[in-house]
């Protein structure tokens, strides 16, 4: 690898852990239950995005994690997806679920982490002044076992001038 080959990636890794701080801060800003949930992107890489929650602050009678913060964690995984995407593509959009579903599959008993991949989706059409609609699939896994899966429709509408 080039000199400049290394430079480039080393700006674009630079870029991506700044966004990742901006999402967490527009989460605990925005949405107080992401900040008592102590919700925190913890990397993107080849198109997936990976999200934590500590288990102590999720816990239910059961000392697993809450369906409520289950869903919670997954649907801003979905909508955390999103809105890196639009930064990266340069475009502003107004994201919200349209349409979910969870399928709870095992406790989450240790270390809950979502992951969701981004597909083939094209948000420049944010920049025309249209919306932008995409179904994401997240996943939670506690180590290698996935607990949960959810399926979210988000839409993007573009930001009034």
């Amino acid at each position: 690898m080039s000199n400049a080959e290394e430079l480039k990636e080393l700006a674009e890794l630079e870029q991506i852990q700044m966004l990742l701080g901006e999402l967490q801060r527009t989460w605990h800003q925005t949405i107080p239950v992401s900040a008592f949930m102590q919700i925190a992107p913890e990397a993107y890489q080849a198109q997936t995005l990976r999200v934590s929650a500590p288990l102590a602050p999720n816990i239910n009678l059961h000392h697993t994690m809450f369906a409520g913060s289950i869903y919670t964690l997954m649907t801003l995984t979905g909508w955390g997806m999103v809105w890196l995407q639009q930064r990266l593509a340069g475009v502003e959009g107004d994201i919200v679920l349209g349409q979910a579903d969870i399928r709870y599959l095992a406790p989450v008993g240790e270390s809950p982490q979502a992951r969701v991949s981004w597909p083939e989706t094209d948000l420049s059409v944010l920049g025309r002044g249209k919306r932008a609609k995409v179904k994401l699939e997240v996943a939670l896994y506690c180590g290698e076992q996935c607990c949960a899966k959810f399926q979210g429709t988000y839409v993007s509408q573009p930001k009034a001038d």
